[in-house]
C-alpha cells in the first residue's frame, strides 16, 4: 500500500498511540493506523477467534438442531395448510419463514463450515445442500473462497455489484448502468437465480474475458439443482394437492419471492450502505493478517435489531463479525459484537451499523447514484451509529 503521512499524534484515550520509535508509516485507507497498530489489532481479533474456538460445544449443536427443528416444522405446517384454502396466507407465511431459515441461518452457515466441528454428516459443509436453485458446491467457491478472501477488492470480489450493478466509483461507467435501479429490482425478485448464475460470469463472457466453454464443467450440477428445485416447488407438491394445484403453485412461488426479497435486502445492507469501503488490487498487495482483518471491518456493515432479526438474517445482521470470523457459528456473533465495536472505537475506526430501513435507504441511494457517470471519490469509511 502507499505510505502517505507520518502520524505522531498520541491517542490519549487508548494504548493504540502511534509509536514514533518503530513504525510511523500510515495510510489514509486504513485510517492512519501504523503497521504496528494494525498488527496489534489483528492480534486482538485473533485472540477473540481462539477464545470462541475453545468454547465451541454442545450449546452450539443444540442451537442448530433447535433451528432445524423449527424450520422443518414450519415447512410441514405450510405444505399441510395448502390443503385448506382459507388458510392459504398462513401456509405461505409458514413456508416463507421456513425457506428463509433454511437459506440464512442453516444453509449459509453450515456450508461455511461453521458446524464441521460437530462431526455430524447432516451438518458437514461438504455434504449439506440447501433449498435453492444454486448448487452448494458452486456457491462455496464463489462465496466462501472468492468473496471472503477478496472482500470488496474491486476487480477480484465479484460480489461488488454481482456482475450486474455499478456500486462503486472504481467501476467504469457505461450507458448500460443507467438501468441500475431496474437491474437491482430484478435481482431482488429473482435473487436465488442470480446467485445460481453468478459463477457463470456472464459479464466476463460479454467482455470477452471468458468463454461459454469455460462454463462447461458448471452446467451439469447447475441443471441438476434447477431440475430438483423446479420439480419440488412447481410440480410435485402442487400436484399432491390435486384440484388445489393452482393455489399451491402460487403459494410456493410467493414463498420463494418472499425469501428472495428478504435475502437480497439483508445481504445488500451488509455490503453496500454508505460508509462501506472498497479497495483496489494494488492497495491489498502483500496484505498482512491484520490488514485482512481491517479490510473486513471497513468493508462491512451491520443491521441493528433484536434476536428475531438476527435469527431471520442468519446473523448476517452482524456482517462485520461474520466477515471477521466466517467459519465460526454465527450464533456467536452477538456475544462478541460489543468487543469488536470497542476495538473499533479504541483504534478510531468506524463501526458501521444502523436499523434496516436506514441501511436500505442508503443502499438504494447508491444504486441510483451510480447509475449515472462519475460518483463521489472514495474516502475512508465514515462512522454510522444507531440512534
Amino acid at each position: 500500500m502507499t505510505d502517505t503521512k507520518t502520524d505522531t499524534k498520541t491517542d490519549t484515550k487508548t494504548d493504540t498511540k502511534t509509536d514514533t520509535k518503530t513504525d510511523t508509516k500510515t495510510d489514509t485507507k486504513y485510517h492512519g493506523l501504523t503497521a504496528d497498530q494494525i498488527e496489534r489489532l489483528g492480534q486482538e481479533l485473533d485472540a477473540i477467534r481462539q477464545r470462541l474456538i475453545a468454547d465451541l460445544g454442545e450449546a452450539d449443536a443444540a442451537y442448530l438442531r433447535k433451528v432445524v427443528k423449527a424450520q422443518r416444522g414450519l415447512e410441514i405446517a405450510g405444505r399441510a395448510l395448502f390443503y385448506l384454502p382459507p388458510a392459504w396466507p398462513i401456509a405461505v407465511a409458514a413456508l416463507s419463514v421456513s425457506k428463509i431459515l433454511d437459506n440464512m441461518e442453516i444453509g449459509h452457515n453450515v456450508m461455511h463450515g461453521q458446524y464441521d466441528f460437530l462431526g455430524d454428516p447432516a451438518f458437514n459443509s461438504r455434504m449439506f445442500d440447501w433449498d435453492t436453485v444454486c448448487p452448494g458446491e458452486q456457491w462455496k467457491y464463489s462465496h466462501n473462497y472468492i468473496h471472503h478472501t477478496f472482500t470488496n477488492i474491486v476487480g477480484k470480489d465479484r460480489d461488488v455489484g454481482y456482475g450486474i450493478l455499478r456500486m462503486d466509483p472504481d467501476q467504469k461507467w457505461h450507458p448500460y448502468y443507467l438501468g441500475n435501479p431496474v437491474y437491482a429490482f430484478l435481482l431482488m425478485v429473482f435473487f436465488q437465480w442470480g446467485v445460481a448464475l453468478h459463477d457463470l460470469e456472464v459479464e466476463n463472457i460479454v467482455a470477452g474475458k471468458r468463454s461459454m466453454k469455460d462454463n462447461k464443467p458448471l452446467y451439469p450440477g447447475l441443471l441438476r439443482k434447477i431440475r430438483k428445485q423446479t420439480l419440488k416447488d412447481y410440480v410435485l407438491f402442487p400436484a399432491l394437492t390435486g384440484p388445489l394445484l393452482p393455489l399451491t403453485l402460487a403459494g410456493n412461488a410467493t414463498a420463494n419471492l418472499v425469501r428472495n426479497i428478504w435475502a437480497f435486502n439483508i445481504i445488500f445492507c451488509g455490503h453496500f450502505p454508505a460508509g462501506v469501503a472498497t479497495f483496489s488490487v494494488e492497495e491489498t498487495e502483500n496484505e498482512t493478517r491484520g490488514q485482512w482483518y481491517l479490510r473486513q471491518m471497513l468493508g462491512s456493515a451491520n443491521i441493528s435489531g433484536g434476536p428475531l432479526m438476527h435469527t431471520m438474517s442468519g446473523n448476517l445482521s452482524h456482517q462485520i463479525e461474520h466477515h471477521l470470523f466466517p467459519d465460526l457459528p454465527a450464533r456467536r456473533y452477538p456475544e462478541v459484537a460489543g468487543e469488536v465495536r470497542e476495538i473499533c472505537e479504541r483504534y478510531g475506526l468506524p463501526y458501521n451499523t444502523g436499523p434496516l430501513h436506514r441501511q436500505l435507504l442508503s443502499v438504494a441511494g447508491k444504486i441510483f447514484r451510480y447509475a449515472l457517470p462519475g460518483g463521489p471519490s472514495k474516502t475512508a469509511a465514515v462512522r454510522v451509529t444507531t440512534p
